[in-house]
C-alpha cells in the first residue's frame, strides 16, 4: 500500500497530509485558503491520488506560510508513500489546456530537488490568492519530495486558467512518474542503482 500520513507543526502552521498514491481522486481539503483547496483538488482528481489535507495557519498575516507548508508536507508525504522508487516509471509529463491557457509540467523523481518555474501570470491575485504563492507551493514540494520539476505556462490570458492548467498538469505528470512499470520488475530506474 503506497500510503503515508505526515504532520508538520510550527509556530506558524499546523498541517496534516494523508496521501494514497493508488487512490481514485478523492479529496478532503481544509487549508483555510479556498483557492489552494481548489488547486489541491486538481492534483487529487487528475493524479488519481486520495488526499486528506488539513491546515491551520497564521492567515491573519497572509496565506504564505500556509501555502508553503502545505507544499512541504505534501512533498514529505509523497516521498514517504513512494518509498524506495524501485519499479517506478520515474519521469512524467503532461500538457493541459483550459480554454485559452496551456501549461506543460515535467517531473523527474530524481532524488534531487530542483524547480524551474516559468509562469508569467497576467495579474497578481486570483480573488484573494496571491499568485506568487504558487511558486512557493511547488518549491516546498520539490524540496521535500526530492524531485526535479519544470513548470511552464505556454500561453494564457486568464490567471485562474493559467494556474489551474499548472496544477492539473502537475497532477497528471506526478501520476505518470509514480506509476509502477511492469516491465521494470522492481528495478531501480537509474544507472546509479539508487535515487
Amino acid at each position: 500500500m503506497r500510503q503515508a500520513e505526515v504532520s508538520r507543526n510550527t509556530l506558524e502552521t499546523q498541517v496534516t497530509v494523508s496521501i494514497n498514491l493508488d487512490g481514485s481522486g478523492k479529496a478532503r481539503l481544509e487549508t483555510g485558503v479556498p483557492f489552494l483547496d481548489h488547486m489541491l483538488d486538481q492534483i487529487a482528481r487528475h493524479g488519481l491520488f486520495d488526499l486528506d489535507i488539513v491546515a491551520k495557519g497564521d492567515l491573519h498575516i497572509d496565506a504564505h506560510h500556509t501555502v508553503e507548508d502545505v507544499g512541504i508536507t505534501l512533498g514529505q508525504a509523497f516521498a514517504k508513500a513512494v518509498g524506495d522508487k524501485k519499479g517506478l516509471v520515474r519521469y512524467g509529463h503532461s500538457y493541459v489546456p483550459l480554454d485559452e491557457a496551456l501549461s506543460r509540467v515535467v517531473i523527474d523523481l530524481s532524488g534531487r530537488p530542483g524547480l524551474v518555474f516559468n509562469v508569467d501570470f497576467t495579474r497578481a491575485r486570483i480573488g484573494d490568492f496571491d499568485v506568487d504563492l504558487t511558486r512557493e507551493f511547488f518549491q516546498g514540494f520539490v524540496n521535500h519530495a526530492l524531485a526535479t520539476l519544470h513548470v511552464d505556462n505556454l500561453r494564457g490570458i486568464n490567471a485562474h486558467h493559467q494556474c489551474e492548467t499548472v496544477f492539473k498538469a502537475f497532477g497528471r505528470a506526478l501520476r505518470a512518474a509514480c506509476t509502477i512499470d511492469e516491465r521494470a520488475a522492481g528495478a531501480m530506474p537509474s544507472t546509479k542503482g539508487s535515487l
